[in-house]
């Protein structure tokens, strides 16, 4: 069997693959089209969000057995096709739920105490302030989480030991479910109107695109902030933006932006543009939730177990 890996992985793929046999090689972050130029020969695919695997790259995967996906997200690939074909897919999810959950954390951190504005205006702008820069703390604060799967729980758990009172919005998550962990499961507007942090961990759907927009805006507390994890296309950026402007926002941070699939995928040092970047109460960082050494490489032994499991290699 021949394998491609085209991103960045954890390097305990490659040697345990050739272990069962598997012949390795990489072409790391390739366009669509050269993708398609190179894929017939290969039974296996590893890969994490780039490049867009439709139809049209389907149909040119003659021999490919299976796509091996380190990351949750499946949004990237037409799923349903690739069973057709009798291609295999395998992802991660929830594997990397300590690593997304603790920039959560962060981010709210960084919102409330503004750090990352106080760090440019000293190193930059070569400017001592300290009494510019005083924010507030998480204790005491409430915070909406759109989904209480396992990411979700992860934040709770950690927002609770800043002494945050916790509430939740999940449809398939039960209320005994949510008091187990000492949250309160409410619908999404409930939840809206009474959060002063929102922190979203649902995958893109049709049922969950927009799922903040203009109308939940107006049903959020004046100054509430914005957490943006998953997948971006979920907050409606467009209306975050009006809502930072108004004022309406107290600040929104995200790991996530439409933006990374307009395109077919976002390469490596590609070049984008948003309105959001010209305001100082956005933070954006470039899809690192899962990016740690220990949920990198616990993907990568997870994804190599999928793998044997499905071919019947090793003992």
């Amino acid at each position: 069997m021949r394998c491609l890996i085209i991103d960045h992985v954890s390097p305990r793929i490659e040697p345990a693959l050739k272990e069962y046999g598997i012949e390795v090689d990489y072409k790391i972050l390739p366009t669509t089209q050269e993708l398609m130029e190179i894929i017939e020969p290969y039974d296996l695919l590893v890969m994490r969000v780039d490049p867009f695997i439709d139809k049209k790259m389907l149909d040119a995967c003659k021999n490919l057995k299976a796509i091996c996906v380190c990351a949750a997200g499946l949004n990237h690939i037409d799923v349903k096709y690739a069973e057709e074909k009798g291609l295999s897919v395998f992802s991660a999810p929830g594997v990397n739920y300590n690593a997304v959950a603790e920039l959560t954390i962060l981010k709210m951190l960084d919102l409330s105490r503004r750090t990352t504005a106080a760090n440019e205006e000293v190193k930059v702008r070569k400017v001592w302030d300290k009494y510019k820069w005083v924010g507030s703390e998480l204790r005491g604060k409430t915070l909406g989480i759109a989904g209480f799967g396992k990411i979700g729980r992860r934040v709770a758990e950690l927002a609770q030991a800043f002494g945050m009172t916790v509430v939740a919005y999940d449809p398939y998550v039960t209320a005994e479910q949510g008091a187990a962990q000492g949250v309160e499961m409410l619908s999404i507007d409930e939840l809206l109107r009474r959060s002063d942090f929102i922190s979203k961990h649902v995958p893109l759907t049709a049922e969950t695109k927009n799922l903040i927009s203009f109308p939940q805006l107006e049903q959020m507390k004046d100054g509430a902030m914005i957490i943006s994890m998953g997948r971006g296309g979920i907050l409606d950026e467009e209306a975050a933006y009006h809502g930072l402007k108004s004022g309406k926002l107290g600040g929104v941070s995200v790991d996530v932006m439409s933006a990374e699939l307009s395109t077919g995928g976002l390469t490596d040092s590609a070049g984008f543009d948003s309105p959001l970047f010209e305001l100082d109460n956005f933070i954006v960082s470039p899809h690192i939730g899962g990016s740690t050494f220990e949920a990198i490489d616990e993907i990568g032994e997870l994804i190599v177990s999928k793998v044997a499991e499905k071919f019947g290699l090793g003992g």
